[in-house]
C-alpha cells in the first residue's frame, strides 16, 4: 500500500486515513461556514446582542405627556332656589354633603410622544390631548414645558404639538413604513401606565390591519404595549419611527402581545399637512364605495373580484366628470385598486384640486375618466342626492317572483322614501323564489341592473333578458333598504 506524508507531519498516513481526514476537514470547515453565514443573517435582521445603544441614541426624543382638564362642579338645579337667594349656598352643600364647598376640579390624564424637529414640534396621539385645558410634556432629562396644539386628525388619530425651548431638542426622524416586514425587530418606547420613561421590543406581528377607519393602516406588534403608551414611537432598528403606537386588544386593559402603531407613511404626510395648515386637507371623489365578492364579480363579467364598486355618486367631482353607481373603480392616478380600503388612502393621500385619470369598468369596458378632486367635507355635509324622477305607473313584474312597482307619491309616504332616491320599488316577493333566496325584499328599491340606472319596469325586463341571452348566470343589482346602497346578485334558475 503506498504511503504519503500529509502536511510534512511526522505521522505516516494511508490512503484511507487521508480520505477520512479530507472528509473530517470537509465537514468542520462546513460547520464554520454555517456558524459565520448564520452570524451574518442575523447581523442583517438588525437583533443586536443589546438595545441599548439604539435606546441611547434615540431615548431623548421621547417625551411624557400630561394634560389637564378642567370639569366642573354640579350645580344646583335652576328655579329650586332663586339666584343671589341666601339659601342658595346652603341647598348647595345640602346637595353635596360631602364636600359642601366643592369647587372645579382638575382631570389628569397620561400618554407619550416623540420629538420630530430641533426646535420643539411633537407628534402623539389624538385621543391623548383631545379636550385637554393644558398640556405638559415632560422631557427624558426630567425638564418640563408647556405645549399648544398645533393641529389633529381624528381619522388616524394623530396630533401635532408644539413646546418653546431655549436649546435645541434631540429629535428622531420617520422612516418607510412600507418597507418593514413581518417578523423584524421593533422597540416601542413610552410612559406605560405612568411609570415613566420605559422600553419595550418584539417583532412585527402583522401588517395593514384595520381597525375601525377609513384610513387605517396599522402595524401590528408583540412589543408590550399598555395604557400610557399611546402617542409614543414605535422603531425599527436603524432609530426610525415606523409607526405611532395607539391602540391594544386586550380582555383586561393589559399588554397581551397585541398593540397596534398606525404606520409612519400615513402619519408623516398628515404630520406636515397639520404642520403647515393646522388640518388634514384629503383629496375627495365624491361616491361612496364598497368591495366586490365573487358572486359580483361573476354578474359582471369580471374574473376576480378586484377593485372598488361605486354605490352612490354624490354631488361633486365624480358627479361632474361621469361617474356612475355600479362604476367599478379599478385604477386610480395610474395605481392599481385592489378593494376599496385601497382606494380610500389613495385618494386621501392625492392633491386637492389635482385632476387625476380614473379607469372604471362599465358594461365590461374599461372607461377613462379625468376628475378634479375636492376637499373631503365633513360627515355631516355628506347628503347631496341625486335629483328625483317622474313617478309613473304602478305594479308590474319583471323579475320572476317580484312585484315591481315605478314610485309614485303615495308609495313614498307609505315606505317612507325620500324624494331625492330614484327607481323601482319591490311591492311583493314570493318567498320560494330565487329572487327571495338571493336576498330581496319588499319595500327595496332597486336602482341599478347590471350597471346601468332603472326608472321603468319595462328598463328592468330588458336588462334582464339580455344578461340570460347573453349567457349570464346572473346580474347586478344595485338595491337601497332604509336609505343604505347595497348590491345583490340576483341568480338565474
Amino acid at each position: 500500500m503506498r504511503q504519503i506524508s500529509f502536511f510534512e507531519t511526522t505521522r505516516t498516513l494511508t490512503i484511507e486515513d487521508f480520505k477520512k481526514s479530507q472528509k473530517f476537514m470537509l465537514t468542520s470547515l462546513f460547520l464554520i461556514m454555517s456558524f459565520f453565514l448564520q452570524t451574518i443573517v442575523l447581523n442583517a435582521s438588525g437583533a443586536p446582542e443589546s438595545f441599548a445603544d439604539l435606546v441611547e441614541n434615540v431615548g431623548s426624543s421621547v417625551v411624557n405627556i400630561t394634560t389637564t382638564t378642567k370639569v366642573k362642579a354640579p350645580v344646583a338645579p335652576k328655579g329650586v332656589v332663586p339666584e343671589g337667594s341666601p339659601f342658595e349656598e346652603l341647598f348647595r352643600d345640602f346637595q353635596n354633603p360631602n364636600n359642601p364647598r366643592q369647587r372645579p376640579r382638575n382631570a389628569n390624564a397620561l400618554g407619550s410622544g416623540f420629538v420630530i424637529s430641533s426646535d420643539g414640534f411633537i407628534v402623539t396621539n389624538h385621543h391623548v390631548i383631545n379636550g385637554a385645558d393644558e398640556i405638559s410634556i415632560e422631557f427624558n432629562d426630567g425638564s418640563f414645558r408647556d405645549a399648544i396644539v398645533i393641529g389633529s386628525d381624528e381619522n388616524i388619530d394623530i396630533a401635532l404639538l408644539k413646546v418653546d425651548s431655549d436649546t435645541t431638542l434631540e429629535f428622531v426622524e420617520f422612516g418607510d413604513s412600507d418597507i418593514s416586514r413581518v417578523g423584524d425587530w421593533v422597540m416601542a418606547m413610552g410612559n406605560p401606565l405612568g411609570q415613566g420613561f420605559s422600553v419595550s421590543v418584539g417583532i412585527i406581528s402583522a401588517r395593514n390591519r384595520e381597525l375601525s377607519g377609513n384610513y387605517d393602516d396599522y402595524i401590528q406588534t408583540d412589543a408590550a404595549i399598555n395604557r400610557g403608551n399611546s402617542g409614543g414611537p414605535l422603531f425599527n432598528m436603524d432609530g426610525e419611527v415606523v409607526g405611532v403606537n395607539t391602540a391594544i386588544l386586550s380582555p383586561n386593559g393589559g399588554s397581551i402581545g397585541i398593540g397596534f402603531s398606525m404606520a409612519s407613511n400615513v402619519v408623516e404626510p398628515v404630520v406636515k399637512q397639520l404642520k403647515e395648515f393646522g388640518e388634514v386637507r384629503r383629496g375627495w371623489l365624491g361616491v361612496s364605495i364598497g368591495d366586490l365578492n365573487q358572486d359580483m364579480a361573476d354578474a359582471l363579467g369580471m374574473e376576480e373580484p378586484s377593485g372598488s364598486i361605486v354605490l352612490e355618486v354624490y354631488e361633486g367631482p365624480s358627479k361632474d366628470a361621469g361617474l356612475l353607481p355600479s362604476d367599478v373603480i379599478v385604477m386610480f392616478d395610474n395605481k392599481r385598486v385592489g378593494n376599496s380600503g385601497e382606494l380610500v388612502r389613495i385618494v386621501g393621500d392625492t392633491t386637492v384640486g389635482r385632476d387625476v385619470d380614473v379607469i372604471v369598468l362599465r358594461q365590461g369596458e374599461r372607461i377613462k375618466v379625468s376628475v378634479k378632486l375636492g376637499q373631503r367635507p365633513t360627515n355631516r355635509e355628506l347628503n347631496a342626492k341625486v335629483t328625483p324622477p317622474e313617478p309613473t305607473k304602478p305594479n308590474e313584474e319583471a323579475i320572476d317572483g317580484v312585484g315591481l312597482s315605478e314610485l309614485t307619491d303615495s308609495l313614498r309616504e307609505e315606505f317612507s322614501i325620500e324624494p331625492a332616491t330614484s327607481g323601482l320599488i319591490i311591492i311583493s316577493v314570493d318567498e320560494s323564489s330565487s329572487a327571495y333566496e338571493n336576498g330581496l325584499r319588499k319595500g327595496d328599491i332597486i336602482t341599478d341592473v347590471a350597471q346601468k340606472p332603472v326608472n321603468s319596469v319595462e328598463e328592468v325586463e330588458e336588462l334582464v333578458a339580455s344578461a340570460k341571452s347573453e349567457g349570464r348566470q346572473s346580474v347586478l343589482l344595485l338595491v337601497r333598504r332604509d336609505g343604505q346602497p347595497r348590491f345583490i346578485v340576483l341568480k338565474f334558475n
